[in-house]
């Protein structure tokens, strides 16, 4: 009787191949010749399920998307039962800086793929994120918690502190990742306005 074929799993299969090669090469250079022998498979297989290189990209970034999205699921559980919001925020924070090769992989593939997209309509039809604003939301409702509670300063702008804070961690992992600065240097940044925003001290999982 011949073997039954997983096919999310070889799909999966495909998207690990892409990401380490993607890794290694930088996403512009990915070939879907070139992911059909990381995976140790024919190509025609990987046209079989992905027709086209952008439907490749696209699966296999929204796959590395889900893997981060249970690392930063990891973070928080790490963080205890009961945290409170600033650990919470430090937690979301601490995941996106590239300290590690999983961290880095993503950060690194995030970012070409947003510069891809800009000039590769294809790439710009279909984004990986399907609620781009999913973390903005959460970082805001965690600031507006605290304030509630009397743990942040109550005049700051809960949304636009969240987009600052966002878009504050996406630049310092990209500084982290081409050396400019450690994890550690850019961590103590984060510290340094979290303790701004924050007017009481709270649990910190940095």
């Amino acid at each position: 009787m011949p073997k039954r074929v997983d096919h999310e799993e070889r799909r999966a299969q495909i998207a690990e191949a892409l990401i380490r090669v993607a890794a290694r090469q930088g996403l512009h250079a990915v070939g879907m010749r070139d992911v059909a022998a990381e995976a140790g498979v024919s190509l025609r297989l990987v046209q079989y399920y992905f027709e086209t290189k952008e439907k490749l990209l696209f699966y296999g970034l929204r796959h590395l998307t889900d893997r981060f999205t249970a690392r930063v699921g990891a973070c928080l559980a790490a963080a205890g039962p009961d945290p409170g919001p600033r650990a919470m925020v430090e937690a979301l924070l601490s995941s996106s800086l590239p300290t590690d090769e999983e961290s880095r992989t993503f950060h690194l593939l995030y970012s070409s793929y947003a510069i891809l997209s800009v000039t590769d309509k294809a790439l710009a039809a279909q984004p990986f994120i399907d609620n781009p604003d999913t973390a903005e939301n959460a970082m805001a409702g965690l600031l507006e918690q605290a304030q509630g509670a009397g743990l942040a300063d109550p005049d700051a702008d809960a949304r636009t502190e969240a987009i600052s804070l966002l878009a504050m961690a996406a630049t310092l992992g990209t500084s982290v990742l081409v050396g400019q600065r450690s994890p550690e240097a850019a961590v103590a940044v984060l510290r340094h306005h979290l303790d701004r925003i924050f007017t009481a001290p709270g649990a910190s999982v940095l």
